[in-house]
């Protein structure tokens, strides 16, 4: 079940805020609690026990952690969570991948294991770490009651797809939250807004990008190669970054201040700024308990750059268990390295439509790199796109494709951010709502597209 599907909107949504504000106050985490297994049985049902169990495991190593005076004892707690939580994400995401390679490159024939992939492992794995490693840092105090901190780990706003919010961000809501009328109303407008990025631009973005795939990479034009990647490069921006404002949206309706995932990443003027627009929370996640941890910048230049590479390689690898992930991470790594050296003193030196146009360009040909199913896809699709193919397999939808461009544009740039914040609270901000509302249900009802790219991670 997703946060974009009639079946959240008008059944889950409803009942579960009608309990939840019914309830008394001493009562709301452990209606959260339930509401949130009740939300990911939906969607994966054989593993509502896996989730179950690791938020239990996470809860006594947490504690025995915080209990702990002995350097020893809680070194050794914190190396059994990392195993137990890595291992669990080794085996359901990577397990067949490592396999597959063992049998490529020493002519085994080793069986490769079909196993299904639960939704949102890779982001309530981080989310678990963090909080496990914090515990250990002596930066937050273990969570006592193992009903707040499954509710902490297992929320169903941002369950499946992040933010990946630590437990300092939300420990004071988690403990004395109100539930205020206020906040459904608040809550409900970023919750609005994201559907319509998600049901009106990103699905019809992505029929596009659908369509190409169908025809097939080698058959078609340069134009049109085009047109694909940069309708999937809104799609995905709309996609995710929907996703994660519904999340928020979610988040304020419960009384919870969720972190803001995305700030207009297509508005960079270099590839850093971009990973400090994109997929906030994530690029958070990977400073400070991985980069930082192997030294950051504090070693000498050679170590940098040396922590950088691990960096992007895992922030590939976590992304999806195939090739292309892990070069789309090196790929990034490449580009990150040189504006440290060099490349950034110019950017800064030129004017900012030239570093827009610069990062732009990586960034359209990463998400190519990022959607195909494989590096000899990739190659193929990158051929098409700088090769000169000419055709004309792009004319029958050329206004149809012009008009979502230009509207994948516009509202993925901060003058709709400045515009919609100064009308969101006001008559004209309703209007909007109640428009944006209505018709992104009316396309729900006839989607015959509705996919969520996160799902795969």
């Amino acid at each position: 079940m997703v946060f974009s599907s009639l079946e959240f909107i008008f059944r889950f949504l409803p009942v579960f805020m009608l309990v939840y504000y019914i309830v008394p106050v001493y009562w709301r985490n452990a209606v959260l609690l339930l509401g949130s297994i009740v939300f990911y049985a939906f969607g994966e049902p054989k593993y509502v026990l896996l989730i179950i169990v690791s938020v239990l495991v996470n809860y006594l190593i947490a504690r025995g952690i915080g209990r702990s005076d002995k350097g020893f004892a809680r070194g050794f707690l914190l190396a059994v969570d990392i195993i137990y939580n890595i291992g669990l994400l080794a085996v359901f995401k990577y397990l067949a991948f490592i396999i597959e390679n063992i049998n490529n490159i020493g002519g085994y024939s080793f069986v490769i294991p079909r196993i299904a992939l639960p939704l949102g492992i890779s982001f309530f794995t981080f989310q678990i770490l963090s909080y496990v490693i914090d515990v250990y840092r002596r930066r937050i105090p273990y969570d006592r009651s193992l009903v707040d901190l499954g509710t902490y780990i297992l929320m169903f706003p941002q369950l499946i797809a992040g933010p990946i919010v630590t437990y300092s961000e939300v420990a004071l809501d988690l403990k004395c939250r109100q539930k205020k009328l206020a906040d459904l109303e608040q809550g409900l407008k970023p919750f609005i807004i994201g559907l319509a990025m998600k049901v009106l631009l990103a699905n019809n973005l992505g029929t596009i990008w659908s369509d190409i795939g169908t025809a097939g990479y080698e058959n078609i034009s340069t134009p049109y190669a085009w047109i694909g990647a940069l309708s999937y490069t809104f799609q995905i921006y709309f996609d995710f970054a929907g996703y994660s404002m519904m999340a928020v949206g979610l988040g304020r309706m419960l009384g919870f201040s969720l972190p803001e995932n995305f700030n207009h990443p297509y508005s960079a003027v270099s590839v850093r700024d971009f990973w400090g627009r994109w997929h906030i929370t994530l690029t958070n996640w990977f400073r400070e308990y991985l980069y930082i941890p192997l030294g950051g910048n504090r070693k000498g230049r050679i170590r940098t750059y040396v922590n950088l590479l691990i960096v992007w390689f895992v922030t590939g690898l976590w992304h999806g268990a195939a090739w292309n992930f892990v070069l789309w991470g090196l790929y990034y790594f490449c580009f990150i390295a040189i504006e440290r050296i060099f490349l950034g003193k110019i950017l800064r030196k030129l004017p900012g439509v030239i570093g827009w146009l610069y990062t732009m360009l990586v960034v359209v040909v990463g998400w190519v790199m990022f959607a195909v199913n494989g590096v000899d896809d990739f190659l193929i699709y990158i051929t098409r796109m700088f090769g000169g193919y000419y055709g004309d397999d792009y004319l029958d939808h050329i206004v149809s494709v012009a008009l979502l461009l230009a509207a994948g544009t516009f509202f993925s740039a901060p003058l709709f951010r400045r515009f919609y914040d100064g009308i969101k609270d006001k008559a004209l901000g309703l209007i909007l709502h109640l428009i944006l509302f209505w018709a992104s249900v009316v396309a729900l009802v006839d989607a015959a597209y509705n996919p969520f790219l996160y799902f795969r991670f």
